[in-house]
């Protein structure tokens, strides 16, 4: 991480095609981009925990193990919501930079607000039922698996629709040619040490739970 927050502003050169200073702000694509795909990625974690919170549901004595999966779905969704306020900040930055509007109510925009939606209801869920272990945890799997299928047409489908006409890239990553060697060895390490914090980040909090619930 020391690496790519020195990369993004001495390796990398400012980019080229862009409006006026955007080309100094684009650097903050090493750190949009990451987080943006992670909350997504934080969501699909807690989808896959909450299928486990579910079958052990159906199996006597596997209380624990349930519990256990609860756990690391809650911390999941918890970090998936924090990624996403990230990844909101951080493209608002660049939209006003770019577009001289921090806020435009471009496609991509109002998908990942729906997106913090959709992570504030899951907590709110949880933090209503409080007081009932079982009921929440089995509540909030059948929430987070239901909400899976629109999570994922908000955040890579609607804003790849033509006729909505986002301001949005959605391809210039993608293709390699599109980013120079000077942006690639930063960009790709970035990836790598955001996706390290958010397992690092997951297991810490996955223990705090543990002990709060022994107390």
């Amino acid at each position: 991480m020391i690496y790519v927050c020195y990369g993004a502003f001495f390796i990398a050169q400012p980019a080229k095609g862009f409006n006026g200073g955007a080309g100094e702000t684009a650097r903050i694509v090493f750190f949009h981009v990451p987080v943006a795909v992670l909350s997504y990625i934080a969501y699909c974690v807690g989808a896959w925990h909450a299928i486990s919170v579910l079958r052990a549901r159906s199996k006597p004595g596997l209380a624990g193990r349930n519990s256990d999966a609860d756990r690391k779905s809650a911390a999941a969704m918890e970090l998936g919501f924090v990624y996403c306020i990230l990844a909101t900040i951080t493209g608002s930055l660049f939209s006003g930079a770019q577009w001289n509007s921090y806020w435009n109510w471009d496609p991509r925009q109002i998908s990942i607000v729906i997106m913090l939606l959709v992570y504030a209801a899951y907590l709110l869920l949880r933090s209503a039922l409080s007081d009932r272990t079982d009921r929440r945890a089995e509540l909030s799997a059948v929430y987070c698996l239901l909400a899976l299928v629109p999570a994922t047409f908000l955040i890579w489908i609607v804003p790849r629709l033509p006729w909505l006409m986002s301001l949005h890239p959605t391809e210039v990553l993608a293709q390699p040619k599109n980013t120079s060697l000077d942006y690639k060895m930063v960009l790709y390490p970035s990836f790598i040490a955001f996706f390290m914090l958010f397992g690092w980040m997951l297991q810490l909090r996955v223990r705090m739970m543990r002990l709060l619930s022994r107390g």
